[in-house]
């Protein structure tokens, strides 16, 4: 017994007994047998049956039913056989017109109805077929385009990173230059007050330039997605100390009030990105104190602990300044925005500072609000998620520091080799590290450092430029580990590359530290001694 699938349950085809021509035969044959049972019946309640005429009537019974099954199966079972062998041909998916039987009545307009479907499937799956290769041929001419726009948008945002990282190699050169130079000539005793206003106001300048250059590059690199933050241990009241200690002269300037606020829960080290938080809090007191012509600025840093590890730092930056206009609200945190942006306004910057926080709050998981009322002041509370080292006596210790007495005595004897190819920036180092008492070698290019580190006296550290001719900086490096003798040279990459990626390339070339142009002489000195201290032990 065959059987047909169709949906959920199986069709199967019926027996021979059970078939339409056997069901017809035998009906016809009952009735048959059933007049001439009669006949018999009637013969023998008359006394006249014959049993000539009994067999010959079985006969006719017998040859009645076969003409009938013959019939019916001629006219009957096989058409619809043949209808049934197509229909299981069209479930396979064989769309080939059956045999029709010419019986010239519903069975065979059925058959040729049924063929007629056929073909107007065929028809319509060949019209699939072809809009099935039409729509893929249109996906993938499609993905190619997508992939050639991808492509295109790649080399694009190569090609901005390339120019970033160009722009602020090249601008930040003559940055160095410019504040370095600032640096050493107020550092001289001897210049008129006026000279020395002068000059400060210079330097400001290029700290407001060099300020702006940074937030370009900020931005850039965070929506490049390619800012990512450190996990180290930091002080947060320490921070917070050193941002209000930084703009109490601007503040004092605006005869405004500058105080800070910290909670008793507040613990003595957090696991973060110090330099980020640092730039977070910065902007919103820097903001703060601009807007802010009389009256306060308060700073409150609090904080609870979430989970064991993790510590939730709040802090709160409240002014009395100018306030922000409701319809303002919304849009402060976008690039490029101000409260006010009209030709005649008050304030200075590009609207890159609120708009840079909330990205960085944004990578720190954490959530920034603002409340202001226009001419009363303005609020910004910020939550970041920091790590929080376990227990008082699990904080990291710091490396202790050996006495300022100590350092001066070893400065004398400690040789440096600054490898650097432009000259003004020779200047600015060599008249920072020699007015510390430190002996200075100076190279042009990474080959003349080899030169010179082998047959010259051992140096005890090396500031070595990234991009000069002849040999990089960092060529250059690879070339000094590979020599045993000075595998434990520190060796500090000193470059106006300061896009993302730039430290780890220094690092993974086998630098130790790595310094952004312009060098601060502070910064410098304190990483100068951080290694040579390490030397010493």
């Amino acid at each position: 017994m065959a059987e047909l699938p169709t949906g959920d349950r199986a069709v199967t085809s019926p027996t021979a007994l059970r078939s339409l021509s056997s069901k017809f035969s035998l009906f016809s044959g009952a009735l048959v047998f059933w007049v001439i049972v009669t006949i018999l019946a009637y013969d023998l309640r008359e006394d006249s049956f014959d049993w000539r005429k009994g067999l010959l009537l079985c006969l006719i019974v017998f040859l009645v039913a076969a003409a009938i099954a013959r019939f019916t199966i001629r006219l009957l079972a096989r058409p619809l056989q043949l209808l049934q062998e197509g229909i299981t041909s069209v479930q396979n998916g064989r769309l080939a017109p059956i045999q029709v039987s010419r019986t010239g009545d519903e069975i065979e307009f059925l058959g040729e109805s049924f063929n007629s479907m056929i073909e107007a499937l065929a028809v319509s799956q060949k019209q699939v077929r072809e809009q099935q290769e039409l729509l893929e041929k249109r996906i993938r001419d499609r993905t190619e385009q997508l992939e050639e726009a991808m492509r295109s948008a790649q080399a694009a945002n190569q090609a901005k990173s390339e120019f970033l990282a160009n722009v602020s190699h090249e601008l930040r050169t003559p940055m160095n230059g410019i504040i370095g130079m600032l640096d050493i000539v107020l550092d001289q005793q001897e210049l008129r007050p006026d000279l020395t206003e002068q000059i400060q106001t210079a330097q400001q300048c290029a700290y407001s330039l060099l300020a702006l250059l940074n937030d370009i590059l900020d931005l850039s690199k965070i929506e490049a997605g390619k800012m990512n933050l450190e996990k180290i241990p930091f002080d947060p009241q320490v921070m917070l100390a050193d941002c209000i200690k930084a703009h109490q002269p601007k503040a004092a300037k605006n005869e405004v009030k500058l105080s800070s606020e910290v909670s008793p829960r507040m613990p003595d080290k957090l696991i973060g990105d110090p330099l980020r938080i640092r730039q977070i809090l910065w902007n919103l007191v820097n903001n703060a104190v601009k807007f802010t012509e009389h009256g306060s600025v308060s700073v409150r840093m609090d904080g609870e602990l979430s989970v064991p590890s993790e510590f939730t730092l709040q802090f709160t930056v409240t002014d009395t300044g100018t306030g922000i206009p409701a319809d303002k609200l919304l849009y402060i945190f976008d690039k490029f925005t101000q409260a006010d942006g009209s030709v005649t306004r008050k304030y200075g910057g590009t609207g890159l500072g609120l708009a840079i926080t909330r990205r960085l709050v944004d990578l720190h998981r954490g959530e920034i609000q603002v409340e202001s009322e226009l001419g009363r002041g303005t609020t910004f509370a910020v939550t970041l998620q920091c790590g929080v080292l376990a227990g008082e006596s699990g904080q990291e210790k710091i490396q202790e520091r050996l006495p300022a007495a100590q350092i001066d005595t070893t400065r004398s004897k400690v040789r440096i080799l600054v490898v650097e190819d432009n000259p003004v920036n020779q200047k600015v180092v060599t008249a920072v590290l020699r007015k510390r008492g430190f002996s200075i070698e100076l190279a042009n290019d990474g080959q003349q450092a080899l030169g010179k580190l082998k047959n010259e006296d051992p140096f005890d550290l090396v500031l070595m430029d990234v991009q000069m001719p002849i040999l990089d900086g960092l060529e250059a490096t690879r070339l000094i580990r590979k020599e045993a003798r000075w595998k434990h040279l520190p060796i500090v990459a000193m470059t106006a590359h300061a896009m993302n990626g730039d430290k780890e390339r220094c690092l993974e070339a086998g630098m130790n530290g790595y310094i952004s142009k312009p060098v601060h002489p502070a910064h410098l000195l304190s990483t100068v001694d951080e290694f040579l201290l390490q030397k010493i032990r």
